[in-house]
Formats: structure tokens, C-alpha cells, sequence
């Protein structure tokens, strides 16, 4: 937050109310910024990359974890913090040395910016790609508060996503 107080630009800053109820995390006590435009590589893998932001980030180190105890596979999970603009390199960096991508974003997956991401790594990685890149999103169709926990995707799906992408690329 600091960060976007900060920064000479125009920033919207977004988060996701679930978090303030659910989430217990370790913040630093003194003033500190986290740097714009930065992504942040939460865990480093060898065989897929998962990117997402806000609070799919929850989901996904579950789906992570499950997929290293449950499955032996290796997931780097990269946080990518900002959306606009977005740490292209971090993402381009991390695919050309697991060669799989997956996208995870509670938006529909029509117009959401997995897309972009999609799109941009598949431009810039193409060579590189085992395996179709993988979107997993919510679906497109609104949806009522009460059924939120059914249309964002949980742990199971993107796990799901992540046995998918290896075993196309077997």
C-alpha cells in the first residue's frame, strides 16, 4: 500500500476482502515498501509455473502443495503483485526454464488477464512450451455471494490444471 501511496503514477490499489477475514500473515513492523511492477517468485519449482494474484495466491500454494506431497511435481508459484503494468521477465524467465504455464485468476475467463498473460508468454515462450498453456478462471456467468465458493477456483481445479499441463507434456 505504501508503495502505491508513493509512487508519482496513478495506482489502484485492490484487495481481497476475504483476506480480512481469513488470512494470518507476517508484516513487517517498521516502514517498507514492496516495488511496483515486480513479481514475486513465492516458490521456486522445476516443472510448471503458476501465476496468479490477490487471493487466488491462497489457493494456489495449497494446489502447490498438494501437487509436490500428492504427485511428486515440482510447481514455481509467482505472484504477480501488479497487473498493470505486469513483470513480464519474471514470468518469461520462469516458463522458458519449466516449459509449462498455467494462469489462475478468480475473474470469467473471457476478457480476464490471463489472457494477456496467456497471450504475451505464448508470443515470447513459444519454443519454449511443452505443453498448451492452461487458463483457470471463473466461469462466465455472474453469480450470486452466496455461491462464490462454486464459481472461484479452489485448490482441487488448479490441481487438476497441474496434472493436466505435466501429462500433456509427457
Amino acid at each position: 500500500m505504501l508503495s502505491a501511496i508513493r509512487s508519482p503514477d496513478p495506482v489502484i490499489f485492490l484487495e481481497p476482502k476475504a483476506l480480512y477475514r481469513a488470512a494470518v500473515e507476517e508484516v513487517p513492523i517498521g516502514d517498507y515498501e514492496l516495488p511496483l511492477q515486480r513479481a514475486e517468485v513465492v516458490r521456486e519449482g522445476s516443472d510448471v509455473t503458476i501465476v496468479g494474484w490477490g487471493g487466488q495466491l491462497r489457493v494456489l500454494e495449497s494446489a502447490c502443495r498438494m501437487a509436490a506431497e500428492k504427485h511428486g511435481i515440482s510447481t514455481e508459484l509467482i505472484d504477480l503483485q501488479t497487473i498493470v503494468p505486469w513483470d513480464i521477465e519474471t514470468v518469461e524467465e520462469s516458463v522458458r526454464k519449466t516449459g509449462k504455464l498455467i494462469v489462475s485468476h478468480e475473474a470469467p475467463i473471457t476478457c480476464g488477464f490471463g489472457a494477456e498473460v496467456a497471450a504475451t508468454i505464448q508470443e515470447r515462450c513459444f519454443w519454449n512450451l511443452e505443453a498448451p498453456i492452461q487458463r483457470v478462471c471463473g466461469y462466465d456467468t455472474p453469480f450470486p455471494l452466496v455461491y462464490e465458493k462454486y464459481y472461484i477456483p479452489d485448490d482441487m481445479k488448479n490441481l487438476e490444471a497441474i496434472l493436466k499441463v505435466v501429462e500433456a507434456a509427457k
